[in-house]
């Protein structure tokens, strides 16, 4: 039995983004955690919407469409200034941990617009 059919979802695509909201959510926990509790509180507020996301897509629900839309400008306006500020402060990539901090910054940017897009275009298939 597949993961599309025991979660009941009709679109694999919104399954993807679904799943990549809820890695990217783990991800902002986990840096909050790793933080001692005293990054940012963007850190903690993507994070809390991240997993409310992937729940709203998997569940193919209308207010995923808005929670879409606040995770992709709260995420890109979080990880922007931090992307430019480690390439402009290390070049692109002076060693393998710069490099690939840079490169996951870039992948997280590029799927959330992909996330946006689609989610914005099927808007009518949510309920």
């Amino acid at each position: 039995m597949t993961l599309k059919s025991k979660l009941k979802v009709e679109n694999s695509v919104v399954l993807a983004f679904s799943i990549f909201h809820a890695i990217a959510g783990v991800a902002w926990a986990a840096i909050l955690v790793a933080s001692n509790l005293i990054a940012p509180p963007h850190i903690g507020i993507l994070a809390f919407l991240s997993f409310i996301t992937a729940y709203g897509l998997i569940q193919m629900r209308k207010w995923a469409v808005l929670l879409t839309t606040i995770v992709f400008f709260l995420g890109t306006a979080g990880t922007a200034p931090a992307l430019y500020s480690s390439i402009n402060s290390q070049t692109f990539s002076p060693n393998l941990g710069a490099l690939l901090f840079n490169l996951s910054l870039i992948l997280y940017v590029v799927l959330l617009l992909f996330g946006f897009v689609y989610v914005a275009a099927k808007r009518e298939n949510f309920e």
